[in-house]
């Protein structure tokens, strides 16, 4: 594939800040949140105020969106889509004609440039700009650059000039590590869609990547379809707790957080009810993946997916979730055992714990042990707060600033965008012929409450985490300096994708890094320090359970990828796995996998965000837990591992930051590990 490596739903993070729409946090403070006691330095202050200056102006003159000229107007799309068309003939024109070398490595990063600087704009302009207009004309050039994708997937000459580079020992020797790699990767995506085949197997793929794209969409789509029963079937107190349609009830999640068991019962028993036609597609869509996979040359479409990665194949997978599930086993059970004594005790009648109850009764565990409610810590966790607590982390360990800056008129989509000079990629970096630095523009896109008269936008502890998540990726793209777009920031294997965002997770619950920052906005008070150990050990309530079920979802995705015709239906395998790898029971007549949409972005990679928590985890605690400001393992891990995108072997990238080679067994212990109890919690909780 010449155009991005794309990451699912993950995107990329930060030219912008957006705050949209959320729950507010209540507090008792009165008070104009203007008249703050607290000082704040500039990026905090930018960040506790509405933005300054015009407000946004959608119809008059302006200039274009992310400084593109044309996009002052969304026929501007029409206008910057032809002129990378155009620009993308040329390119391949000039790359077919020239001897091989390095100089075709660079052509197609070119290439791959030219067609992702619109693509990625695209992708992102269509989910979130607030005019029809520009929403369809970024839709329509996501459709245009795409068919040009394919139509190069597809270019025998273009392959092939690739091939005599790459077939070539000698000048393959000559090239950089990066280059090659690169240079691989093109290979790679190349191959997967079958060009390297005879005429009629090369048609054969191109219908299956056709057909699985369409069984994906069918899938996602039905994936979040609501369920409806008849209004009657169900009793009066229960139907009520769901919306109506005329004489139905419409079903469209789980209802997980509700107190009634029998309404939680229903919904799960509803919305996960077997849909014939889901089922088909699922199947289908499993096994155009296998049928394309042995096309191209693999045993499995696991094999296929997994290749690059830091697990490299889905043995190696089923050899880390296997260790994991054997580790947290009795950790397991014992979660399951208090929630079960939690459930006996609200509801003596039916104690039996079900798949239904876990994220309730653990939320009732956490509520009751340690009180955290969410409105007594919004106060401390403004948004000026915290980013004054991301500029001063990332300054202490890295030496960077981040500058609040007003954007030009037309830039942005909305005034609640805030732009930082310093996650949908929206250009990625690369060093470009002249020897400048093409430098990254990322979005980060966060659904945070708006500020009130009386206050600034106030973040709950779990908005805090995630903009520390977020900004983890940003800072992947941001601080990513390769010489090639195409593997820039976190364009790079899924299993290592989401170590940088993690990382911060673990700064975020640090209470030396909070205490930079965590400010009451009126009176400048500090969070105390018992609070926040409260919410860090909170997170560990029944967290053996949580990535347990991680654990099984992973497993089920595995085998579901692995060797076909699968030895029995998803729903049988369904059972069997969550019998094995979880340990509730399956509820006959209902079909979870169903309602499983990651296996579409993540299919074969769900394992992906544990295995990047494990590798995180590993690099806290051997470089950051002594000292979360350590400058020295700051600059180590932004040149081992922020530097290189995926422009290096990622296991090569994770024993440069941990210099040593971990192994499986370190991996889980790191993960077991992290579910211990924080004894000096306990001490404070004692006095």
């Amino acid at each position: 594939m010449l155009c991005a490596r794309r990451l699912g739903s993950l995107g990329a993070g930060v030219a912008a800040l957006r705050p949209g729409r959320a729950g507010r946090c209540s507090h008792g403070a009165r008070g104009r949140a203007r008249g703050v006691s607290t000082s704040w330095s500039p990026v905090g202050a930018a960040f506790n105020v509405k933005p300054q200056g015009h407000r946004l102006d959608l119809f008059g003159e302006r200039g274009g969106l992310f400084g593109v000229p044309e996009l002052c107007a969304p026929e501007g799309f029409r206008i910057a889509q032809e002129e990378a068309l155009r620009k993308t003939e040329q390119l391949v024109e000039r790359v077919c004609s020239i001897p091989p070398g390095m100089q075709t490595v660079l052509i197609f990063d070119e290439l791959s440039d030219a067609l992702c600087r619109v693509a990625d704009l695209a992708d992102f302009v269509k989910i979130a700009h607030p005019e029809p207009s520009f929403r369809m004309a970024a839709e329509e050039a996501c459709r245009s650059i795409g068919t040009m994708v394919e139509k190069l997937n597809t270019n025998v000459e273009l392959y092939q000039s690739l091939q005599k580079l790459l077939a070539d020992k000698k000048l393959v020797e000559s090239l950089d590590a990066e280059t090659r790699r690169v240079a691989e990767l093109f290979m790679f995506d190349f191959e997967i869609s079958g060009i390297h085949l005879d005429e009629e197997k090369r048609r054969r793929a191109v219908d299956l990547n056709v057909e699985i794209l369409d069984l994906s969409s069918t899938f996602l789509m039905g994936a979040n379809f609501p369920n409806k029963i008849e209004k009657r079937l169900l009793p009066e107190h229960i139907s009520r707790s769901f919306a109506r349609d005329g004489e139905h009830v419409v079903i469209d999640g789980l209802h997980a957080e509700a107190p009634d068991d029998l309404v939680r019962e229903a919904a799960y028993k509803i919305f996960l009810y077997p849909n014939v036609g889901q089922l088909k597609c699922l199947e289908q869509l499993l096994s155009s993946r296998d049928l394309l996979a042995k096309l191209v040359g693999y045993s499995t479409f696991s094999h296929r997916a997994l290749q690059g990665t830091i697990a490299q194949n889905p043995e190696t997978v089923m050899q880390f979730l296997e260790k994991l599930s054997d580790k947290l086993s009795q950790r397991t059970i014992k979660d399951f055992e208090m929630m079960r004594g939690m459930k006996m005790k609200l509801n003596p009648q039916n104690s039996e714990l079900m798949p239904w109850d876990p994220p309730y009764y653990s939320g009732v565990i956490r509520a009751e042990r340690y009180n955290i409610e969410p409105s007594l810590y919004c106060p401390f966790f403004s948004l000026g707060a915290c980013m004054e607590g991301l500029n001063i982390l990332f300054n202490k360990l890295l030496g960077i600033s981040l500058y609040a800056e007003q954007p030009a008129k037309g830039e942005v989509w909305s005034e609640d965008v805030r732009k930082l000079d310093c996650h949908f990629t929206i250009r990625g970096g690369r060093l470009k012929a002249d020897g400048d630095y093409q430098l990254p523009v990322v979005v980060l896109m966060l659904s945070l409450p708006h500020s009130s008269r009386n206050s600034p936008t106030l973040l709950t502890p779990g908005m805090m985490e995630n903009l520390f998540h977020e900004m983890g990726h940003a800072m992947h793209s941001m601080l990513g300096r390769t010489r090639y777009q195409h593997v820039t920031g976190t364009r790079c294997p899924t299993d290592f994708a989401e170590v940088p965002s993690i990382l911060m997770e673990y700064f975020s619950s640090d209470y030396r890094v909070i205490n930079q920052f965590a400010r009451h906005y009126q009176t400048g008070q500090r969070l105390p320090r018992h609070m926040v150990s409260r919410l860090c050990e909170s997170k560990k309530v029944c967290a053996a359970a949580d990535m347990q079920l991680q654990v099984f979802y992973a497993t089920l995705d595995q085998i579901y990828h692995g060797r076909h015709p699968l030895r029995k239906s998803t729903t049988d395998i369904l059972k069997e796995t969550q019998e094995q790898f979880y340990g509730l029971p399956y509820v006959p007549n209902t079909a979870w996998q169903l309602r499983f949409s990651h296996l579409v972005g993540y299919g074969a990679k769900y394992y992906s965000y544990l295995m990047s928590r494990a590798v995180a985890s590993m690099v806290w605690k051997e470089c950051f837990l002594q000292d979360p400001f350590n400058r020295a393992a700051g600059e180590r891990y932004r040149r081992e591992m922020l530097a290189h995108g995926g422009g290096k072997e990622p296991m090569l990238m994770v024993q440069g930051m941990l210099q040593k080679c971990p192994s499986i067994d370190d991996f889980v212990g790191a993960l077991v590990s992290d579910l211990d109890l924080d004894f000096e919690t306990f001490l404070m909780d004692s006095e």
